[in-house]
C-alpha cells in the first residue's frame, strides 16, 4: 500500500468529487439495511394480529431503527386491515431498493468519473516527466517498457482509484451498518454467525501476498511482450528483407508463454477468492438458520422467526461486499504493484535540468568549447578529450572527421542533451549549464543524422514547433532544402501524409524535409549533425547553396564525413579520436597535406569510380 500514497494528490485535488461519492454509498446502504427491519417487522405484525399458532413475542423489542420505528407507528395507526399493511410494506421494501439503486448509480456516476480525471491527469503526468528525462534514460530503457507503463500500469492504477475505492468504502459502508443492526438485535446471534470471518480475514491476508509478488511478475512480462511487439513494427522492413519472419514469430512467442504462465497462474490463485467468500457465507447462512432455530424451538426469550428472518437477509447483503473484499483487494495489489512500477520512473530525475536560478540571455550564437572532455555513462567510451573551439557569432564551421571521431558528441554537449565529464561550453559568454534549459534550445535549429519524422502531413512536420507560420514560409523553406519540387510531385502536395518515422519518403527527402523543419524554425544558431548522408554530393552541394541566404548572419556548424562540398566554409575543423587534428579553411587543409587531404582525396576517387 505504501506505493499507493502519491496518489493521495489526486484524491485531495478531486476530493469533492470523493466525498459526495462516498455520502452517496453511506445513503445507498442506509436504505439497504432497511429493508431487513420492514422484512422482519412484517413477520413479527401477521403472526401477531393472525394469532398464528406458535407465535411468542419476543421479551425484547426489537430495537429497529428511527426512521422504520416511525413508519411502523405510522401505519398501526392507520387502524388498517392486514392485508393492508402487508401491501403498504411490501411497497416501501420495493422503494427502498429503488432508492437505494438511484444512489448506487449517483455513486458510481461520482467515484468512477472521478477515477477517469484522475486517470487522465496521472497519464498527462506520466508524459510530461517522460519528456523532462535525459537522452541517457532513453539509452537504458526500452520504448515498449515507456509505453506499457503509460498505459497498463496506469489503468490498472485506476481500477483502484475507482472500482477498488468504491467497493472497499461500499463493503466498510454495508458491513458496518450490517453488523451495527445485527448486535442491536442479538449480540449472540451475530457473534455465532460472524465467527468464520477471522479465518477469512487470514486467508486474504495469505493469498494477497501471493498475488503482489505475481502481479508485479505479470506486469514486467507484458512490459517485454510490448517491447518485443513495438521493436518488430519499428523494424518490419529489416525482418521482412532478411526473411526472418519466423525468427521473430518464435521469439514473440516465448515472451507471450511467460505472459500467459504469469498471467494463468495469477488467475488461478485468484480464483480461490470466491470459492471462500461463497463457503464463508453459506456458512454463516447455516448458522444463523441452525442456531437461531435451535435457540426458537428452545424458548430463547430474545429469539424469533422475525430475528431469523432479518439475519438470513442480512447475511444475503453482506454476500456481495464479502466476496467483494477478493476482488477488491485483488485490484488493490495489482494497482500497488503498477504504482510501484510507475513510481521508479516519476521518482527518476533528469539529469539535465535548470540551475536554480537558471539565466535568462539574449543569445547571438557565439559559441566557446573550452578543454571540453566526455565519457559516455552507458558504455564508458570517451567520446572528447580536452576539447577546445571558439565559434564566432555568424561563422560558418564544417566539423568532419571518421566515425567515432566525437563529431555528433559535439553537438550532443552544446543542445545539452548530456553534460560534460569536465570542462564547460559557452554561448556568448554565458555557460550553458546557466541558461534556461527551453531558451538554450530556442536558439538551435538541430537537424539530427537520422531525420525524424512524426506520423503527420509534410507541412506540419515542416511547420513543427512553431506556433504560427504562413504557408509562404513552408514552400520556402522546402525550397531551400530541394524537396519542394519533389513534395509538388506527390497527389496531395504538402497534406501528403508521411506515415510513421516518415516510411513513405526515401531517406533522402526524409533528411531534406527535416532541414527544412530547422529553416523555418529561425533561430541563431543551425546545427545539421550529417543530415545530408542520404543524399550524393550534387545534391548536396545544391542544397548548402539555397541554405547559404538562411545561413548569413547565423551561426552554422555542420558536422559530416564528406569533404568534397566544404569550400563555402569559413573555417573546418577536423577531428580524430576526440580531439581537434587540423584546422582551416579547405585551401589551407588541403596545401597541409595532412587527414583532411587524405579524406579529400579518396573521397575524390570514390565519386569518380561511381561516376563511372
Amino acid at each position: 500500500m505504501k506505493h499507493l500514497r502519491p496518489l493521495g494528490a489526486y484524491f485531495f485535488k478531486y476530493r469533492l468529487r470523493l466525498g459526495v461519492g462516498i455520502f452517496f454509498i453511506l445513503i445507498s446502504n442506509y436504505f439497504g439495511v432497511l429493508a431487513p427491519q420492514v422484512t422482519g417487522y412484517i413477520i413479527d405484525y401477521v403472526q401477531r394480529s393472525l394469532h398464528l399458532r406458535g407465535y411468542k413475542a419476543s421479551t425484547r423489542p426489537a430495537n429497529y431503527d428511527p426512521l422504520v420505528r416511525r413508519f411502523t407507528g405510522w401505519i398501526e395507526g392507520m387502524h388498517l386491515t392486514v392485508s393492508d399493511i402487508v401491501a403498504i410494506c411490501g411497497v416501501t421494501i420495493l422503494a427502498l431498493a429503488l432508492l437505494r439503486g438511484l444512489f448506487m448509480f449517483f455513486m458510481r456516476q461520482t467515484i468512477i468519473v472521478m477515477s477517469r480525471h484522475i486517470e487522465y491527469d496521472q497519464k498527462n503526468e506520466v508524459y510530461a516527466h517522460y519528456q523532462k528525462l535525459d537522452a541517457g534514460f532513453y539509452k537504458a530503457n526500452s520504448v515498449g517498457d515507456l509505453m506499457s507503463r503509460m498505459a497498463e500500469d496506469v489503468s490498472r492504477v485506476r481500477m483502484f482509484t475507482g472500482p477498488a475505492i468504491m467497493y472497499l468504502c461500499n463493503l466498510v459502508a454495508l458491513i458496518s451498518m450490517t453488523v451495527f443492526f445485527m448486535v442491536k438485535r442479538s449480540p449472540e446471534l451475530t457473534l455465532y454467525v460472524l465467527s468464520p470471518l477471522p479465518v477469512l480475514a487470514l486467508t486474504i491476508y495469505l493469498v494477497n501476498s501471493i498475488i503482489h509478488r505475481k502481479s508485479e511478475a505479470l506486469q514486467a512480462s507484458l512490459a517485454a511482450l510490448t517491447t518485443n511487439a513495438q521493436q518488430s513494427y519499428s523494424g518490419i522492413r529489416v525482418i521482412k528483407s532478411f526473411v526472418q519472419e519466423k525468427a521473430m514469430l518464435r521469439f514473440f512467442e516465448d515472451n507471450s508463454e511467460t505472459y500467459r504462465r504469469n498471467a494463468v497462474t495469477l488467475a488461478k490463485i485468484e480464483s480461490l477468492y470466491f470459492p471462500s467468500m461463497s463457503l464463508f457465507i453459506g456458512i454463516s447462512t447455516l448458522l444463523t438458520i441452525m442456531i437461531g432455530g435451535l435457540r426458537y424451538a428452545a424458548g430463547a426469550p430474545d429469539m424469533d422467526m422475525a430475528t431469523i428472518v432479518e439475519f438470513v437477509i442480512y447475511i444475503n447483503l453482506l454476500t456481495f461486499p464479502v466476496s467483494a473484499i477478493g476482488w477488491t483487494a485483488s485490484m488493490i495489489q495489482r494497482a500497488s504493484a503498477s504504482q510501484k512500477r510507475l513510481n521508479e520512473f516519476l521518482q527518476t530525475e533528469p539529469l539535465i535540468r535548470n540551475k536554480q536560478p537558471a539565466q535568462s540571455v539574449s543569445l547571438a550564437g557565439k559559441i566557446s568549447f573550452r578543454d571540453v572532455s566526455f565519457v559516455y555513462p552507458n558504455t564508458g567510451i570517451r567520446a572528447l578529450d580536452g576539447f577546445s573551439l571558439d565559434i564566432a557569432a555568424g561563422e560558418k564551421i564544417a566539423i568532419v572527421g571518421r566515425t567515432g571521431s566525437g563529431k555528433s558528441t559535439v553537438v550532443q554537449l552544446l543542445l545539452r542533451m548530456y553534460d560534460a565529464t569536465s570542462g564547460r561550453i559557452f554561448m556568448d559568454d554565458t555557460d550553458i549549464a546557466a541558461i534556461d534549459l527551453r531558451q538554450l534550445r530556442h536558439a538551435i535549429s538541430y537537424v539530427p543524422q537520422d531525420g525524424f519524422l512524426f506520423s503527420d502531413t509534410i507541412e506540419n512536420n515542416i511547420a513543427f514547433g512553431l506556433a504560427k507560420t504562413g504557408d509562404g514560409v513552408i514552400r520556402q523553406a522546402a525550397r531551400a532544402a530541394a524537396v519542394h519540387t519533389e513534395i509538388e510531385s506527390f497527389p496531395k502536395g504538402y497534406q501528403t501524409l508521411v506515415g510513421e518515422r516518415g516510411v513513405t519518403l526515401s531517406g533522402g527527402q526524409k533528411q531534406r524535409v527535416s532541414i527544412a523543419r530547422a529553416l523555418v524554425k529561425e533561430a541563431p544558431v543551425l546545427i545539421l549533425d550529417d543530415s545530408l548522408s542520404a543524399v550524393d554530393t550534387k545534391t548536396e552541394r545544391e542544397i548548402l547553396n539555397h541554405i547559404d541566404s538562411y545561413m548569413t548572419g547565423r551561426t552554422a556548424i555542420s558536422i559530416t564525413h564528406k569533404v568534397l562540398s566544404l569550400s563555402g566554409f569559413d573555417r573546418i575543423v577536423v577531428m580524430e579520436q576526440g580531439r581537434i587534428a587540423e584546422t582551416g579553411s579547405h585551401t589551407e587543409l588541403l596545401e597541409a597535406r595532412g587527414l583532411y587531404a587524405d579524406m579529400y582525396k579518396s573521397q575524390l576517387a570514390l565519386d569518380a569510380r561511381n561516376s563511372d
